[in-house]
């Protein structure tokens, strides 16, 4: 009689798997050596140069310039106060529900057209009225407020 194949398989199997042991051992060797860990200091630094460039070299202390603290600005500059004449607007009223209460101002400058409900007038508007009025920022967009009729 002959041998049976189960066990050249077996010895097959047990052939690949130490293969593969010894690929994968290798392959935890050469991660070892090129590891970036136990490296200096040095070695992990970057520079920046005088033009904002990331360099490998310290910079020449020659070129070094002295920045005052105070000079430097965090955050956004501080903008000058408007105006209080420049807000406020010109505008005819293209569209006024008295019933809901709301309506719409056309800007004379802008040609855009601006919310406005019944509580931001003065006094009651109808459609046609050229008003002057404010413009604030509400929920959902510029709000029309401080409505006046114009004479």
């Amino acid at each position: 009689m002959g041998r049976s194949q189960e066990t050249f398989n077996k010895k097959e199997k047990e052939k690949r798997k130490l293969k593969k042991k010894k690929e994968k051992l290798q392959r935890k060797e050469d991660r070892k050596a090129d590891s970036q860990k136990g490296k200096g200091l040095e070695d992990m630094l970057a520079y920046v140069d005088e033009d904002g460039n990331i360099i490998s070299t310290p910079p020449d202390p020659g070129k070094k310039k002295k920045i005052k603290a105070e000079d430097i600005e965090v955050g956004v500059s501080k903008q000058k106060e408007p105006d209080p004449a420049d807000l406020i607007r010109k505008g005819t009223v293209t569209f006024f529900n008295h019933s809901k209460g709301y309506g719409f101002i056309k800007d004379h400058e802008t040609q855009e057209s601006v919310f406005v409900h019944i509580n931001g007038l003065t006094e009651q508007v109808d459609e046609g009225d050229k008003v002057s009025f404010e413009v604030e920022m509400g929920q959902k967009g510029p709000n029309a407020v401080r409505v006046k009729k114009l004479p």
